[in-house]
């Protein structure tokens, strides 16, 4: 490692190219190509919210398009618009927005295949699970910094969950709590690091200059409402069911309160009504889990594909840094969340 006067001399030169890069960037991005006549970096990103089948190869060409009857729907719109905007079409005025067609068809409810933000999944997925197996692999009494690191976020993410619960409790639900935080903060952050690859590798058409890409192969997981949803069901049903182990059918009480009404108080129409919100705030909390992570993590997604349109190659640091801090606190919504409605359940008495 260069110290001293070396030191400062690597520093100034990291600090001169990385100045040179975003000067670089400014001018061959979508705004300095504009303003100086350049030929502009990169293209103009194509963002698809709905998740894109990768495999099998019939599925891709299925949602793409490329089917045996493309050419035959390609020429039948053309006729359409032809009939619909004679002049335009004759002239040539369409340009481009004359060629642009919707080329992303969503499967069929029937149809199964592996999407671009499964495949995500899975690889977030296998790096949560290689982080902890290399951790605890060569366990011993004087850790090293990696079994040390891993020790630290275990014992945070179970004093996280006993400042709610209580330790007992805590180390019992453990394993839910904490897959649900490290799955939300490993696909956010896997994402991030991903965007350069899924951006540029994927299906398409063209020759290797003129490649047109339209289906990523890799796409970050929780810009697809399935997964946020997926999650928020898991904590769903693991909340009713503690509420249900822990109080038996006693926890259905707060929802179908009919015991004064039964005994002929008025008020027992008051709590009928109160149980009615019980009810749908309690399924409400399916709706609000999930599309407030699948909101944070598209617009980042978005943020970040868009700065580096604008300004390429140094630009899109600066929200690389912002993005990791959104993607951990997501993790500790999601989970300080299902702690939270868990408590709720669990130690829930009618008053």
């Amino acid at each position: 490692m260069p110290s001293g006067a070396a030191a400062k001399r690597v520093m100034l030169l990291a600090g001169l190219v990385m100045v040179a890069l975003l000067i670089a960037g400014f001018v061959v991005g979508a705004i300095g190509s504009q303003m100086f006549g350049t030929t502009r970096f990169l293209a103009q990103p194509a963002i698809h919210l709905p998740p894109q089948p990768i495999f099998p190869f019939s599925a891709v060409k299925t949602s793409l398009g490329y089917g045996s009857d493309y050419e035959a729907k390609k020429e039948e719109a053309k006729e359409t618009a032809d009939a619909e905007h004679p002049p335009a079409a004759e002239s040539g005025d369409h340009g481009e927005g004359g060629e642009e067609e919707h080329h992303f068809t969503p499967l069929g409810v029937s149809q199964f295949a592996i999407t671009n933000t499964l495949l995500s999944a899975w690889v977030a997925s296998l790096v949560i699970i290689l982080f902890f197996v290399l951790g605890a692999r060569k366990k011993a009494m004087v850790p090293g910094r990696f079994q040390s690191l891993v020790e630290s976020i275990f014992e945070g993410v179970l004093s996280f969950g006993s400042s709610v619960l209580g330790r007992d409790m805590a180390r019992r639900t453990f394993p839910v709590v904490a897959t649900i935080f490290f799955f939300v903060l490993f696909n956010a952050w896997i994402a991030l690091f991903l965007v350069p690859l899924y951006q540029a590798v994927g299906f398409g058409s063209g020759g290797l200059w003129d490649f047109e890409l339209k289906a990523h192969l890799i796409r970050p997981a929780g810009t697809d409402v399935n997964m946020p949803l997926a999650l928020a069901l898991v904590s769903f049903v693991f909340v009713e069911y503690w509420g249900i182990r822990t109080l038996g059918l006693g926890y259905f009480k707060k929802f179908f309160a009919f015991g004064n009404l039964l005994r002929g108080r008025p008020s027992g129409l008051i709590d009928i009504f109160v149980g009615i919100l019980e009810l749908i705030s309690e399924l409400v909390r399916i709706v609000s889990f999930t599309f407030r992570l699948f909101g944070n993590m598209t617009a980042g997604e978005i943020l970040v594909v868009m700065i580096t349109f604008l300004v390429p190659f140094v630009a899109n640091i600066f929200v690389f840094g912002l993005e990791l801090l959104v993607g951990l606190i997501q993790a500790v919504i999601f989970a300080g969340l299902t702690l939270v409605f868990l408590s709720l359940a669990v130690h829930h008495e009618e008053h």
